[in-house]
Protein backbone atom coordinates (compact mmCIF):
# COMPACT_ATOMS: atom_id res chain seq x y z
CA UNK A 1 0.00 0.00 0.00
CA UNK A 2 0.96 3.66 -0.87
CA UNK A 3 0.30 7.22 -0.35
CA UNK A 4 -2.54 8.89 -2.50
CA UNK A 5 -0.48 9.73 -5.60
CA UNK A 6 -1.42 12.88 -7.37
CA UNK A 7 -1.86 12.93 -11.10
CA UNK A 8 1.58 12.25 -13.50
CA UNK A 9 2.87 11.22 -10.70
CA UNK A 10 3.70 7.07 -10.03
CA UNK A 11 0.86 4.96 -8.63
CA UNK A 12 3.26 2.77 -6.94
CA UNK A 13 6.86 2.86 -6.68
CA UNK A 14 8.05 -0.31 -5.01
CA UNK A 15 7.70 -1.75 -8.19
CA UNK A 16 7.99 -0.98 -12.04
CA UNK A 17 4.55 -0.78 -13.77
CA UNK A 18 3.53 -0.43 -17.53
CA UNK A 19 0.27 -0.48 -19.82
CA UNK A 20 -2.46 0.51 -17.57
CA UNK A 21 -5.99 -1.07 -18.36
CA UNK A 22 -8.16 0.76 -15.18
CA UNK A 23 -11.56 -0.29 -14.61
CA UNK A 24 -14.46 0.69 -12.55
CA UNK A 25 -15.39 -2.60 -10.22
CA UNK A 26 -17.41 -2.62 -7.14
CA UNK A 27 -17.54 0.93 -6.89
CA UNK A 28 -13.48 1.27 -6.60
CA UNK A 29 -11.04 1.70 -9.61
CA UNK A 30 -9.06 -1.14 -10.63
CA UNK A 31 -6.06 -0.74 -12.75
CA UNK A 32 -4.47 -4.05 -15.02
CA UNK A 33 -0.59 -3.15 -15.37
CA UNK A 34 2.17 -5.46 -16.92
CA UNK A 35 4.84 -5.80 -14.47
CA UNK A 36 8.38 -4.67 -15.67
CA UNK A 37 11.50 -6.49 -13.98
CA UNK A 38 14.53 -4.82 -12.70
CA UNK A 39 17.38 -6.54 -14.72
CA UNK A 40 19.21 -5.63 -17.54
CA UNK A 41 17.84 -6.47 -21.24
CA UNK A 42 19.41 -5.76 -24.55
CA UNK A 43 17.17 -3.34 -25.94
CA UNK A 44 15.81 -3.92 -29.61
CA UNK A 45 12.87 -3.62 -31.82
CA UNK A 46 11.36 -6.77 -31.64
CA UNK A 47 11.15 -6.20 -27.97
CA UNK A 48 12.85 -8.42 -26.31
CA UNK A 49 13.93 -6.47 -22.99
CA UNK A 50 10.12 -6.58 -22.25
CA UNK A 51 10.26 -9.96 -20.66
CA UNK A 52 7.69 -10.09 -17.91
CA UNK A 53 6.66 -12.74 -16.09
CA UNK A 54 3.63 -11.93 -14.16
CA UNK A 55 0.96 -9.62 -13.40
CA UNK A 56 0.46 -7.41 -10.32
CA UNK A 57 -3.81 -5.77 -9.68
CA UNK A 58 -3.64 -2.70 -8.53
CA UNK A 59 -7.05 -0.76 -6.65
CA UNK A 60 -7.88 2.53 -5.21
CA UNK A 61 -11.04 3.42 -3.20
CA UNK A 62 -10.95 6.56 -5.18
CA UNK A 63 -7.88 9.43 -5.70
CA UNK A 64 -7.36 10.39 -2.15
CA UNK A 65 -7.08 6.76 -1.19
CA UNK A 66 -3.42 5.04 -1.27
CA UNK A 67 -3.35 2.46 -4.36
CA UNK A 68 -2.70 -1.08 -3.19
CA UNK A 69 -0.79 -4.02 -4.98
CA UNK A 70 -2.92 -6.95 -4.19
CA UNK A 71 0.33 -8.91 -5.18
CA UNK A 72 1.17 -11.76 -7.78
CA UNK A 73 -2.37 -12.49 -9.83
CA UNK A 74 -1.14 -14.82 -12.55
CA UNK A 75 2.35 -16.52 -13.07
CA UNK A 76 3.77 -17.38 -16.33
CA UNK A 77 4.31 -20.66 -14.36
CA UNK A 78 0.93 -21.20 -14.37
CA UNK A 79 -0.18 -20.95 -18.12
CA UNK A 80 -0.09 -24.24 -19.76
CA UNK A 81 0.44 -22.55 -23.13
CA UNK A 82 3.03 -19.67 -22.29
CA UNK A 83 6.40 -19.64 -22.63
CA UNK A 84 7.46 -16.09 -21.96
CA UNK A 85 7.06 -12.35 -22.15
CA UNK A 86 3.54 -11.19 -20.72
CA UNK A 87 2.89 -8.15 -21.76
CA UNK A 88 -0.20 -5.67 -22.00
CA UNK A 89 -3.38 -7.78 -20.06
CA UNK A 90 -7.22 -5.95 -19.64
CA UNK A 91 -10.03 -7.18 -17.48
CA UNK A 92 -13.84 -7.31 -17.91
CA UNK A 93 -16.38 -8.34 -16.20
CA UNK A 94 -19.73 -10.50 -17.16
CA UNK A 95 -21.34 -13.40 -15.95
CA UNK A 96 -20.50 -12.85 -12.38
CA UNK A 97 -16.65 -13.29 -13.00
CA UNK A 98 -13.85 -11.26 -13.15
CA UNK A 99 -11.71 -12.11 -16.75
CA UNK A 100 -8.23 -11.47 -16.94
CA UNK A 101 -7.25 -11.23 -21.14
CA UNK A 102 -3.19 -11.07 -21.83
CA UNK A 103 -0.82 -11.99 -24.39
CA UNK A 104 2.32 -14.28 -24.31
CA UNK A 105 4.73 -16.16 -26.65
CA UNK A 106 3.64 -20.11 -27.09
CA UNK A 107 6.31 -22.51 -27.57
CA UNK A 108 6.57 -21.47 -31.23
CA UNK A 109 7.60 -18.07 -30.42
CA UNK A 110 4.13 -16.77 -31.93
CA UNK A 111 2.09 -14.22 -30.07
CA UNK A 112 -1.30 -15.20 -28.97
CA UNK A 113 -3.70 -14.49 -26.76
CA UNK A 114 -5.13 -16.10 -23.16
CA UNK A 115 -7.90 -15.34 -21.10
CA UNK A 116 -7.95 -16.22 -16.96
CA UNK A 117 -11.27 -16.11 -14.41
CA UNK A 118 -11.42 -14.99 -11.13
CA UNK A 119 -14.30 -14.57 -8.61
CA UNK A 120 -12.34 -11.29 -7.65
CA UNK A 121 -11.42 -8.37 -9.53
CA UNK A 122 -7.76 -8.35 -7.49
CA UNK A 123 -7.70 -12.25 -8.28
CA UNK A 124 -5.92 -14.48 -8.19
CA UNK A 125 -6.53 -15.84 -11.81
CA UNK A 126 -6.73 -19.33 -13.21
CA UNK A 127 -5.71 -19.49 -16.72
CA UNK A 128 -7.70 -21.68 -19.30
CA UNK A 129 -5.18 -24.34 -20.55
CA UNK A 130 -5.11 -22.49 -24.31
CA UNK A 131 -5.22 -19.22 -25.77
CA UNK A 132 -8.23 -17.91 -27.27
CA UNK A 133 -8.85 -19.65 -30.65
CA UNK A 134 -7.96 -17.52 -33.52
CA UNK A 135 -6.43 -15.22 -31.64
CA UNK A 136 -2.53 -13.59 -32.56
CA UNK A 137 -0.72 -10.40 -31.73
CA UNK A 138 -0.59 -8.23 -28.64
CA UNK A 139 -2.28 -5.97 -27.00
CA UNK A 140 -5.93 -7.08 -25.76
CA UNK A 141 -8.72 -4.98 -24.91
CA UNK A 142 -12.32 -5.68 -23.98
CA UNK A 143 -15.32 -3.49 -24.38
CA UNK A 144 -18.48 -4.28 -23.13
CA UNK A 145 -21.27 -2.60 -25.03
CA UNK A 146 -24.33 -1.33 -23.33
CA UNK A 147 -26.36 -4.30 -24.99
CA UNK A 148 -23.87 -6.78 -23.20
CA UNK A 149 -22.07 -7.69 -26.15
CA UNK A 150 -18.45 -7.74 -25.91
CA UNK A 151 -15.95 -7.18 -28.17
CA UNK A 152 -11.93 -8.18 -28.10
CA UNK A 153 -9.91 -5.37 -29.95
CA UNK A 154 -6.05 -6.51 -30.27
CA UNK A 155 -2.75 -5.81 -32.31
CA UNK A 156 0.65 -4.29 -32.18
CA UNK A 157 3.20 -4.19 -34.85
CA UNK A 158 6.90 -5.12 -34.65
CA UNK A 159 7.50 -7.11 -31.76
CA UNK A 160 3.94 -7.65 -31.73
CA UNK A 161 3.72 -9.83 -35.09
CA UNK A 162 0.77 -8.02 -36.53
CA UNK A 163 2.31 -7.84 -40.00
CA UNK A 164 2.79 -11.92 -40.13
CA UNK A 165 -0.89 -12.54 -40.22
CA UNK A 166 -1.62 -10.37 -42.79
CA UNK A 167 -2.41 -13.88 -44.99
CA UNK A 168 -4.51 -15.19 -42.28
CA UNK A 169 -2.05 -17.44 -41.24
CA UNK A 170 1.74 -16.79 -39.45
CA UNK A 171 4.26 -15.75 -42.00
CA UNK A 172 7.69 -15.37 -40.39
CA UNK A 173 8.72 -13.10 -43.16
CA UNK A 174 5.87 -11.29 -43.29
CA UNK A 175 6.20 -6.99 -43.74
CA UNK A 176 4.59 -4.40 -43.79
CA UNK A 177 2.51 -2.52 -46.32
CA UNK A 178 4.57 0.41 -48.43
CA UNK A 179 4.38 4.14 -47.18
CA UNK A 180 1.98 5.29 -49.28
CA UNK A 181 -0.64 2.09 -48.75
CA UNK A 182 -3.44 1.78 -45.79
CA UNK A 183 -1.51 1.36 -42.77
CA UNK A 184 -2.68 -1.84 -40.89
CA UNK A 185 -5.35 -1.48 -38.43
CA UNK A 186 -6.18 -3.40 -35.05
CA UNK A 187 -8.15 -6.21 -35.26
CA UNK A 188 -11.24 -6.67 -32.94
CA UNK A 189 -13.92 -9.83 -33.30
CA UNK A 190 -16.98 -10.39 -30.59
CA UNK A 191 -16.70 -12.61 -27.93
CA UNK A 192 -18.78 -15.45 -27.17
CA UNK A 193 -21.32 -15.61 -24.05
CA UNK A 194 -18.85 -17.21 -21.37
CA UNK A 195 -16.20 -14.70 -22.87
CA UNK A 196 -13.79 -17.55 -23.21
CA UNK A 197 -13.49 -17.49 -27.19
CA UNK A 198 -14.84 -15.27 -30.01
CA UNK A 199 -17.52 -16.26 -32.45
CA UNK A 200 -16.15 -14.95 -35.66
CA UNK A 201 -13.02 -14.23 -37.61
CA UNK A 202 -11.25 -11.29 -36.04
CA UNK A 203 -11.64 -8.59 -39.02
CA UNK A 204 -9.01 -5.25 -39.65
CA UNK A 205 -10.39 -2.50 -37.65
CA UNK A 206 -10.50 0.91 -40.63
CA UNK A 207 -9.36 3.96 -39.75
CA UNK A 208 -9.84 7.01 -42.01
CA UNK A 209 -9.05 10.83 -42.19
CA UNK A 210 -12.43 13.39 -42.51
CA UNK A 211 -12.18 12.45 -46.29
CA UNK A 212 -13.21 9.05 -46.09
CA UNK A 213 -9.52 8.04 -47.05
CA UNK A 214 -7.26 5.30 -45.13
CA UNK A 215 -4.67 6.25 -42.97
CA UNK A 216 -1.64 5.50 -44.93
CA UNK A 217 1.81 3.28 -43.37
CA UNK A 218 3.58 6.29 -44.09
CA UNK A 219 1.64 8.86 -41.86
CA UNK A 220 3.07 7.75 -38.08
CA UNK A 221 1.91 10.64 -36.52
CA UNK A 222 -1.67 9.40 -37.26
CA UNK A 223 -1.28 5.61 -38.42
CA UNK A 224 -1.94 2.51 -35.76
CA UNK A 225 0.88 1.24 -34.21
CA UNK A 226 -0.57 -0.87 -31.18
CA UNK A 227 -2.55 -0.58 -27.82
CA UNK A 228 -5.88 -0.07 -28.69
CA UNK A 229 -8.21 0.98 -26.39
CA UNK A 230 -12.27 1.21 -26.84
CA UNK A 231 -14.75 3.67 -24.71
CA UNK A 232 -17.63 4.82 -25.31
CA UNK A 233 -19.33 8.56 -24.75
CA UNK A 234 -22.29 10.66 -25.93
CA UNK A 235 -23.22 7.42 -28.03
CA UNK A 236 -19.98 7.17 -30.26
CA UNK A 237 -17.05 5.01 -29.79
CA UNK A 238 -13.37 6.38 -29.39
CA UNK A 239 -10.69 4.20 -30.51
CA UNK A 240 -7.43 5.42 -29.27
CA UNK A 241 -4.07 3.58 -29.72
CA UNK A 242 -0.57 4.49 -29.62
CA UNK A 243 1.45 5.73 -32.93
CA UNK A 244 4.57 3.82 -31.86
CA UNK A 245 7.16 5.53 -33.33
CA UNK A 246 5.73 9.27 -33.09
CA UNK A 247 5.34 8.37 -29.47
CA UNK A 248 1.77 9.72 -29.17
CA UNK A 249 -1.57 8.29 -28.21
CA UNK A 250 -4.25 9.40 -30.60
CA UNK A 251 -7.85 9.04 -31.49
CA UNK A 252 -10.49 8.09 -33.88
CA UNK A 253 -14.27 8.29 -33.17
CA UNK A 254 -17.31 5.91 -34.82
CA UNK A 255 -20.92 5.17 -34.31
CA UNK A 256 -20.15 1.72 -34.63
CA UNK A 257 -17.16 -0.56 -32.26
CA UNK A 258 -16.38 -2.00 -35.17
CA UNK A 259 -15.80 0.60 -36.90
CA UNK A 260 -14.99 2.53 -39.82
CA UNK A 261 -13.03 5.19 -37.35
CA UNK A 262 -12.79 9.04 -38.35
CA UNK A 263 -9.32 10.02 -37.16
CA UNK A 264 -9.74 13.31 -34.43
CA UNK A 265 -6.28 14.19 -33.23
CA UNK A 266 -3.74 13.61 -30.18
CA UNK A 267 -4.74 12.73 -26.69
CA UNK A 268 -1.35 12.33 -25.46
CA UNK A 269 1.60 13.86 -26.45
CA UNK A 270 4.80 11.99 -25.73
CA UNK A 271 6.44 10.73 -22.29
CA UNK A 272 9.68 9.83 -20.69
CA UNK A 273 10.67 6.78 -22.62
CA UNK A 274 9.99 5.16 -26.07
CA UNK A 275 6.75 3.50 -25.98
CA UNK A 276 3.11 4.44 -24.93
CA UNK A 277 0.48 2.89 -23.65
CA UNK A 278 -2.93 4.10 -22.05
CA UNK A 279 -6.79 3.70 -20.95
CA UNK A 280 -9.69 5.86 -20.36
CA UNK A 281 -12.15 5.01 -17.66
CA UNK A 282 -14.86 7.08 -16.13
CA UNK A 283 -15.25 7.53 -12.39
CA UNK A 284 -17.59 9.54 -9.97
CA UNK A 285 -18.56 11.94 -12.77
CA UNK A 286 -15.02 12.78 -14.55
CA UNK A 287 -13.04 11.14 -17.13
CA UNK A 288 -9.06 10.16 -16.19
CA UNK A 289 -6.58 8.99 -18.39
CA UNK A 290 -4.28 6.28 -17.19
CA UNK A 291 -0.59 5.73 -18.64
CA UNK A 292 2.89 5.32 -18.36
CA UNK A 293 5.84 6.65 -18.60
CA UNK A 294 9.60 6.19 -17.57
CA UNK A 295 10.54 8.63 -14.98
CA UNK A 296 10.56 6.41 -12.22
CA UNK A 297 13.53 4.59 -13.70
CA UNK A 298 15.64 7.52 -14.86
CA UNK A 299 14.34 6.44 -18.83
CA UNK A 300 15.11 2.74 -18.91
CA UNK A 301 12.36 2.35 -21.46
CA UNK A 302 11.68 -1.66 -19.84
CA UNK A 303 11.28 -0.23 -16.47
CA UNK A 304 8.13 2.07 -16.58
CA UNK A 305 5.49 3.42 -14.03
CA UNK A 306 2.12 4.00 -14.08
CA UNK A 307 0.15 7.53 -13.58
CA UNK A 308 -2.94 9.23 -14.57
CA UNK A 309 -4.58 12.45 -15.25
CA UNK A 310 -7.88 14.08 -15.96
CA UNK A 311 -9.48 13.94 -18.87
CA UNK A 312 -11.30 16.52 -20.87
CA UNK A 313 -14.08 16.57 -23.77
CA UNK A 314 -14.75 19.44 -25.73
CA UNK A 315 -18.60 20.28 -26.63
CA UNK A 316 -18.59 18.62 -29.91
CA UNK A 317 -17.44 15.29 -28.37
CA UNK A 318 -13.56 15.79 -29.51
CA UNK A 319 -11.20 15.03 -26.61
CA UNK A 320 -8.45 17.91 -24.95
CA UNK A 321 -4.92 17.29 -25.49
CA UNK A 322 -3.09 16.28 -22.30
CA UNK A 323 0.66 17.38 -22.04
CA UNK A 324 2.14 15.01 -19.32
CA UNK A 325 4.89 17.60 -18.39
CA UNK A 326 2.61 20.18 -17.40
CA UNK A 327 1.76 21.00 -13.81
CA UNK A 328 -1.86 19.89 -12.17
CA UNK A 329 -3.27 21.76 -9.43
Amino acid sequence: MTKPAKPNEPLVTHMYTADPSAHVFEGKLYIYPSHDLDHAMTSNDNGDQYDMEDYHILSMDDFHSPCVDHGEALHLRDIPWAKQQLWAPDAAYKNGLYYLYFPARDEDDIFRIGVATSSSPAGPFVPEPNPIPKSYSIDPAVFVDDDNKAYLYFGGLWGGQLEKWQSGTFDPEGDGPAADAPAFGPRVAELSEDMLTVIETPQEISILDEEGNPLVAGDEERRYFEGPWVHKFNDYYYLSYSTGTTHTIVYAMSRNPKGPYVYKGIILTPVVGWTTHHSIVSFQGKWYLFYHDSSLSGGADNKRCVKYTELHYNDDGTIQTIDPHRPTD
